[in-house]
C-alpha cells in the first residue's frame, strides 16, 4: 500500500468530504412509515431504505438518522413520516440541505395513505436521482482520504489469530498512508486497560480511554452479562478476556488518538476507539451489544466509507450505506459461505500466506471496493440494519450534529 501510487474516482460532496458511493437513501422516521419507505425504495437502484422504529422522542436517533442523511457516501434524500411521531421528517431533510444535497420529505397523513404516498415518493425519487445526477462531482481519492471501520461478529477461535489480525496490520498501514480507523465494541475489551491506555496518543486520548473502559466495566457488572454468546463457546472460545485479545487485534497497533461517541465526526486522521455504550442511564436490555447490525450502522454514524467485518462462524449481514466486506479465518466457513465471504484470512494458519501476504491481498480488495466494484453483501442486495434507543450524553450533541 503506497498512498502516493493508489488512488481511484470518487464523489466531492459540497460540505468538502469524499464519497466512494454515490446513494440516495429513503429515511423513514417511526415504524408506521416503514412498509411506504420500502415500497418507495422497490426496485430502485442505488436507493436504500431504513429508519426508526420508535414513536417516541429520541435525540440519540435524531442524532444517528442526521449523520446517515449526510454521510459521504450519500447523495440524496427522502423522508417519510406518517404525521404523529417526535422524529420529524422535515428536520431530518434540513440537514442534508444544509450540507448541499437535495432532500425531499412528506407526511402520509398529508399525502392521501397508502398508495398515494408510495407514487409521490417514487416521483420524488426519480427526481432526486436526477439531481443528484447534476450535481455529481467526480473526484480523485487515495488511502489518505478513507475512512475504513473495523467490526466483529459470529466470533470463533480464529478470528484473533487470523481475521481481526490481518485486519489490524491493514489499519497500521492505512493509518500509516494518512488514513482514518476506527473500531468500537468496547464491551469486547475485558482486561485490557493498560493496553489501551499504553497506545494513547496524548493525555486527552488516556483520559478518554479510561472513561470508556470504566464505564464499559460498570456496564457489564449492572446487567450481570459479558459480551460473550453461546455461538463464541462453539467457536472454541472459553472466556470474555479469551474473546477481547482476539477482538483487541482488529484495533492493530498504532497510537489511539481517542474516543468518539455515536454521530460524532472523526477529527483528524489515525486509529480512534468508538464507544457506542449508553451513558450513566443504562437501558437493561440484558445484553451488552445486541446486534452486530446495530454496531455496523454506529460505525457509518462517524462517517466510515466502508465496514470490514470479521466472522469467524459466519455472517451474510450488510449495511444500507456503506460497503461490508466480509473477512473470516475459518476455511470451514469460508467453503460453506463463499457466496458470502470476500475475503479468506484462513490461509494465515494453514500456512498458505503470511501474515504481509494477506494483508496485501486485502488492501487491493479494500481498494477495488473504494473505487466501486461492489461486496457479496451489496451484489446480493443485503439491506439490514437495527437502531435501538440509546442514551448518550447530551453534550456531546453540538459536537455530534455540527461536524459528522
Amino acid at each position: 500500500m503506497n498512498s502516493h501510487d493508489c488512488s481511484w474516482q470518487g464523489w466531492l460532496r459540497p460540505d468538502g468530504r469524499k464519497g466512494i458511493r454515490n446513494e440516495l437513501l429513503v429515511i423513514y422516521t417511526v415504524e408506521c412509515a416503514g412498509h411506504v419507505a420500502h415500497r418507495i425504495g422497490e426496485s430502485e437502484d442505488n436507493v436504500h431504505v431504513l429508519g426508526f422504529s420508535g414513536c417516541f422522542d429520541s435525540p440519540y436517533v435524531i442524532r444517528i438518522l442526521s449523520c446517515f442523511a449526510r454521510h459521504p457516501n450519500v447523495g440524496g434524500v427522502l423522508c417519510v413520516g406518517l404525521g404523529c411521531e417526535y422524529t420529524q421528517p422535515e428536520k431530518i431533510a434540513e440537514v442534508a440541505v444544509r450540507s448541499g444535497r437535495p432532500a425531499e420529505w412528506f407526511y402520509i397523513q398529508d399525502s392521501g395513505g397508502t398508495l398515494p404516498s408510495i407514487e409521490k415518493g417514487k416521483e420524488l425519487v426519480r427526481a432526486l436521482k436526477k439531481r443528484m445526477s447534476q450535481d455529481a462531482k467526480s473526484v480523485s481519492m487515495g488511502w489518505c482520504d478513507l475512512v475504513v471501520a473495523a467490526e466483529c461478529g459470529g466470533s470463533d477461535f480464529t478470528s484473533g489469530i487470523a481475521g481481526n489480525r490481518v485486519v489490524g496490520a491493514f489499519l497500521d498501514r492505512l493509518v500509516d498512508a494518512g488514513g482514518t480507523g476506527v473500531a468500537g465494541e468496547i464491551v469486547e475489551l475485558v482486561g485490557l486497560k493498560n493496553a489501551l491506555l499504553a497506545r494513547a496518543a496524548n493525555e486527552k486520548a488516556a483520559v478518554e480511554i479510561e472513561s470508556a473502559y470504566d464505564k464499559m466495566i460498570e456496564y457489564n457488572k449492572r446487567v450481570q452479562q459479558y459480551s460473550i454468546s453461546p455461538g463464541n463457546f462453539a467457536g472454541g472460545l472459553t472466556t470474555i478476556e479469551e474473546k477481547s485479545a482476539g477482538a483487541y487485534a482488529k484495533y492493530g497497533t498504532r497510537p489511539l488518538q481517542g474516543v468518539r461517541k455515536v454521530s460524532q465526526a472523526l477529527p483528524c486522521a489515525g486509529m480512534w476507539m468508538l464507544d457506542a455504550l449508553e451513558d450513566e442511564h443504562f437501558m437493561y436490555y440484558g445484553y451488552t451489544n445486541p446486534s452486530d447490525t446495530q454496531d455496523v450502522l454506529e460505525h457509518i454514524s462517524v462517517g466510515a466509507h466502508l465496514i470490514l467485518f470479521v466472522t469467524g462462524r459466519g455472517s451474510v449481514t450488510g449495511s444500507p450505506i456503506s460497503p461490508t466486506l466480509k473477512i473470516t479465518g475459518n476455511d470451514a466457513t469460508y467453503r460453506k459461505l463463499e457466496a458470502d465471504m470476500d475475503f479468506n484470512a484462513g490461509g494465515i494458519l494453514t500456512g498458505r500466506c503470511s501474515l504481509a501476504e494477506a494483508t496485501e491481498c486485502l488492501s487491493d480488495l479494500v481498494e477495488a471496493t473504494a473505487a466501486g466494484t461492489p461486496t457479496k453483501s451489496e451484489s446480493l442486495g443485503h439491506r439490514e440494519y437495527i437502531i435501538n434507543y440509546k442514551y448518550q450524553d447530551a453534550a456531546a450533541k453540538a459536537k455530534a450534529c455540527d461536524s459528522c
